[in-house]
């Protein structure tokens, strides 16, 4: 991918998102849709710049030869990635929606399982259509 394709990729994949998870959140926590954007493009913003900075420190930490990792430092990686990303994001969430801890966790928890499968989705349909799109021109 160039950069050019990276930046579309990155941009449509979060506000796909958003179209898709402010309204659900929303409705299943009773919160505001305004308020729950807020956080929804609060957590995008910080998602990307953490999983720039954590890639960088990683690498220097464990090597830049991402090809030859094993699984279980590609576990650590995911697992510390999560960690940092929970460890703001869940007080930040309980703060700014008035909810506990443990409501905002369980939000976060979600979320998590949400993109997981989401990723899955938007990536092979992001694939295909680029590819379709390439081969029409």
């Amino acid at each position: 991918m160039t950069i050019k394709d990276r930046i579309i990729h990155a941009i449509l994949f979060e506000a796909v998102a958003l179209c898709i998870i402010v309204p659900a959140a929303s409705m299943l926590s009773g919160t505001e849709a305004t308020s729950m954007l807020a956080v929804g493009v609060g957590l995008s913003i910080y998602t990307v710049i953490w999983n720039y900075f954590y890639n960088i420190w990683f690498d220097k930490q464990f090597g830049g030869d991402r090809i030859n990792r094993t699984l279980k430092m590609r576990i650590g990686h995911t697992c510390g990635f999560e960690a940092g990303l929970i460890f703001i994001t869940v007080p930040a969430i309980a703060w700014f929606l008035g909810i506990t801890l443990l409501q905002a966790l369980a939000l976060e928890a979600v979320f998590l399982v949400f993109f997981f499968f989401y990723a899955v989705a938007f990536n092979w349909c992001y694939d295909n259509i680029k590819s379709r799109l390439k081969m029409a021109s």
